[in-house]
């Protein structure tokens, strides 16, 4: 018996504390702060990764394209500081958080951290100059009810349609809770899934969200991975959400992997695992390294080196693009126009 298995009994416990808790905010006895500009949310259900970071980026460089002004805000998942601050794209992870770093420096655009969303909106809001047509995007913001939103994305997949609520699952909030959600996001491959959606939400008889689809894709462009990295014998390690997506998906585009390695989501690589990643690589007699965007930022001026001084090191990104960027930007700017 694993161990959600034996949390399971206490299913019923969390499950009430999360409904009373949506209650009070949905009955306004707790009232969510607002900023003075439209936020929009995303956020998914479920503890696991589901890929809010390369939407999150996406996002941003859409609306930025549209002549918006975007402005994340995340909570810094990981950081060693308790400050609400902005994100220096030449900072560490450990200061601010793998993902907003990560989306600092790919976006370009103004990341701010904080437990508090809305004190960190406020920072932003003393800090920068804003433009009329700023937009706030809360990243992983789903459950974050302190502050309100005009708009709620929240990204589903297959799994969470069969999952339990915590602890006894991964489950942040249960199925019914995407009636609050304005749109919904599946991965290409689950988009026969969005009738089966659809139905639920008639036969709750309430709002049915809209949804998108996106198409996620390792870029093994020569630009992000150059030609003095050879793929023909990699050794592969990752400490994200799901890192068995992320060597499928090298498999898939053609990388021969002699070796692979799993860390836990956020993990903080020391020494010692450097040490097993060189020595693997070493045994395997492999040509190069590939790691994960957001496990590269994680890796400190030392461990960096060491990999680099022992075999061609790559942080391959991951990719999303909506499949129809021009509708979902359209619709934004309704939901924006409708909410206020």
């Amino acid at each position: 018996m694993n161990r959600r298995e034996v949390l399971r009994p206490l299913n019923p416990l969390y499950a009430a504390a999360t409904a009373v808790r949506n209650l009070a905010y949905d009955r306004r006895v707790l009232t969510a702060q607002t900023l003075p500009h439209p936020v929009i949310s995303v956020g998914n259900l479920s503890t696991g990764g589901t890929g809010k970071t390369p939407f999150v980026f996406e996002l941003a460089k859409l609306l930025t394209a549209a002549g918006r002004q975007p402005i994340i805000l995340s909570r810094g998942f990981g950081r060693t500081s308790t400050a609400t601050m902005r994100v220096d794209p030449n900072g560490s992870a450990a200061q601010f958080g793998d993902e907003p770093l990560l989306l600092a420096r790919l976006s370009g655009v103004p990341v701010y951290v904080g437990a508090d969303r809305y004190r960190a909106g406020q920072l932003a809001i003393s800090e920068l100059v804003l433009r009329p047509h700023t937009i706030f995007l809360l990243d992983d913001g789903f459950q974050h009810r302190q502050l309100a939103r005009d708009i709620d994305i929240v990204l589903v997949t297959a799994a969470d349609l069969r999952d339990r609520l915590l602890p006894g699952g991964n489950l942040r909030e249960p199925f019914s809770s995407l009636a609050r959600a304005h749109i919904l996001v599946l991965r290409e491959e689950d988009a026969a899934l969005a009738p089966k959606i659809r139905k639920r939400f008639h036969a709750a008889s309430c709002s049915r969200p809209l949804i998108w689809t996106i198409r996620r894709s390792l870029d093994l462009d020569p630009l992000s991975v150059p030609p003095s990295v050879p793929l023909d014998r990699a050794v592969a390690f990752a400490g994200i959400a799901h890192p068995e997506e992320f060597l499928a998906s090298l498999r898939n585009h053609g990388v021969t992997l002699v070796g692979a390695h799993a860390f836990p989501d956020h993990h903080p690589f020391t020494f010692r695992d450097v040490a097993t990643i060189l020595a693997s690589a070493k045994r395997a007699n492999a040509t190069a390294l590939l790691t994960t965007e957001k496990d590269f930022v994680r890796l400190d001026a030392p461990a960096r080196q060491s990999l680099q001084a022992a075999l061609p090191l790559a942080a391959i990104p991951l990719r999303t693009e909506l499949t129809d960027a021009p509708l979902a930007v359209q619709q934004i700017f309704a939901l924006c126009v409708r909410q206020s």
